[in-house]
């Protein structure tokens, strides 16, 4: 139906800016296709399964003329309803909703049908009434911040903060993607499979230098949503850290890390500890020792040019993280993100009736971010109390805190489990050694096994490492012999960075460190 473009400027003139919504700004006609959206409605009645084709795409609001919103909302409610759609239908529909008047009446139906011959471009036309709609939110939104940013009395942070939220509202409208026949996905998936087999690890993802949780992961997959979890002081931030200095320095593999607890030079110190082998509390009063000075000077060169990527910002929102992750895959070619952690995420600027419904969002977000870049992102999360109150303090997919939506939403869940940390003793309760074991249970995993994977936890580090490889064990009686050995080449130990061998003493040049065993201990290297 013809619209009167002069009438209408002529009708809006006098008005404020924001109203109607879509209101013409600036003399410029609001973006539209008036004659498509005929189209689309007049096909619509005319073939019996266009709804199909187009009910994921549009919405009421999607159209611009006020009376065509109300004729694709009376054909929603029959296609909801799974009724017949035609002209009658859609007429009968219409009175009962009480419209049918606001619409021009059943001569109006009659010609929007009349004018369509074939269904055939039904989609095509339904995507371009779809981007007009979006490009009127687009200039909305702009017109109302600029309105409110003239306003002195608005605080700019607040306001920030509200239009951060509403943006990211409008950047989830999505585009129903096409269909794709299996053949095009089956040798996507022989692409990868051979991509696998090529490569000396096997592993079809991003390797994270522990040995056994590799195996059962294939390495961390893209598109991946990851939650690791555990309760305060069993080493989340140290697990990953840990894990992204194997990924950044050892395989020269970019990772993006997002720190919202501690800061970036915190995050540091702690590597350097991890590094050097120095302890965290040595490193923070500086009073190191003339053998701990070498040893720093020899070793942290080679955290220098690692494509480690760090962020601190405080009350990350997921707008931000959004458009910061962006630029570090376009940038800088990031393969994984890391978030340090969710709970303290927010996503500002939009209306919640609970935090849980807040988290869910920020849980959703993450899982689209992920399938978006098609880099895995991996976020740190808390756990509830329930845990200290069981006799069995192992965590299970219960005890994610705030929101069930992480655990749905996540293509795996962790948890790590310290049982030295509860227990306050060396051995459990069948006489095995605990000391430094850090279990991580594999709770759910969406493309394979689940199971517990051991690791070991040197504390005065804050390092994870394999369970029989991480560290070199060495029983005293055999230290004390290659002391009194005349031969003073020294054993072979694995390089700290590299996990691979290196040559005889990693402290060559420098006095012994001061890490040798007492009765029954061993060697950490």
């Amino acid at each position: 139906m013809p619209t009167d473009t002069s009438q209408h400027n002529l009708s809006q003139r006098g008005k404020p800016r924001h109203t109607p919504q879509y209101a013409d700004v600036a003399g410029k006609l609001q973006p539209q296709a008036i004659e498509l959206e005929e189209m689309v409605l007049g096909a619509l009645m005319l073939e019996k399964d266009a709804y199909t084709e187009v009910c994921d795409l549009l919405v009421p609001e999607s159209f611009y003329d006020p009376r065509n919103q109300l004729i694709y909302e009376a054909v929603s409610q029959l296609g909801s309803n799974q009724r017949p759609i035609d002209m009658l239908t859609v007429v009968e529909q219409l009175r009962a909703n009480g419209t049918l008047e606001r619409v021009g009446g059943a001569v109006v139906i009659t010609e929007l049908t009349a004018r369509v011959t074939s269904a055939a471009h039904i989609e095509f036309h339904a995507r371009i009434i779809a981007q007009k709609y979006l490009a009127r939110r687009l200039i909305a939104f702009a017109s109302n911040i600029e309105g409110q940013a003239f306003d002195e009395a608005n605080d700019i942070d607040d306001l920030l903060q509200a239009a951060e939220g509403e943006l990211f509202e409008i950047s989830q409208t999505q585009l129903k993607r096409e269909v794709v026949q299996v053949d095009t996905v089956i040798n996507q998936a022989m692409q990868q499979i051979q991509a696998a087999a090529n490569r000396e690890s096997g592993l079809s993802g991003l390797a994270t230098g522990y040995s056994e949780l590799d195996a059962i992961t294939s390495g961390w997959q893209n598109s991946d949503l990851i939650i690791i979890a555990a309760r305060p002081a069993m080493g989340k931030t140290a697990f990953v850290l840990s894990m992204a200095k194997n990924m950044a320095v050892d395989f020269n593999i970019p990772v993006g890390f997002f720190s919202l607890e501690m800061s970036n030079v915190q995050l540091v110190n702690r590597m350097i500890s991890n590094v050097c082998e120095i302890k965290g509390e040595t490193i923070r009063s500086g009073r190191l020792s003339d053998r701990e000075w070498e040893q720093l000077n020899s070793r942290v060169k080679f955290l220098f040019g690692a494509p480690m990527y760090i962020d601190e910002t405080p009350g990350l929102s997921v707008t931000e993280l959004r458009t910061k992750a962006r630029r570090l895959v376009r940038e800088h070619g990031v393969k994984i993100i890391i978030i340090d952690y969710l709970q303290l995420m927010n996503a500002t600027g939009m209306k919640f009736g609970s935090r849980e419904q807040e988290v869910s969002t920020i849980s959703r977000s993450l899982k689209a971010l992920a399938k978006e870049l098609n880099i895995p992102v991996i976020a740190l999360s808390q756990l509830n109390r329930s845990t200290t109150t069981r006799d069995d303090k192992r965590p299970i997919l219960s005890d994610l805190r705030e929101s069930g939506a992480i655990e749905q939403d996540a293509d795996f869940v962790a948890f790590i489990h310290r049982p030295e940390y509860y227990t306050h003793s060396s051995e459990d309760a069948e006489g095995n050694d605990i000391r430094g074991l850090a279990e991580f249970i594999i709770a759910k995993h969406r493309s394979g096994q689940v199971g517990t994977v051991k690791m070991r936890f040197t504390s005065q580090f804050v390092r994870f490492e394999n369970w029989d490889d991480g560290r070199r064990v060495v029983q005293t009686q055999t230290v004390q012999s290659r002391m009194n050995d005349e031969d003073d080449s020294g054993p072979t130990t694995r390089s700290p960075l590299s996990g691979g061998l290196a040559s005889a003493n990693p402290f060559e040049g420098s006095p012994m460190p001061d890490i040798m065993p007492g009765p029954g201990e061993s060697v950490p290297f």
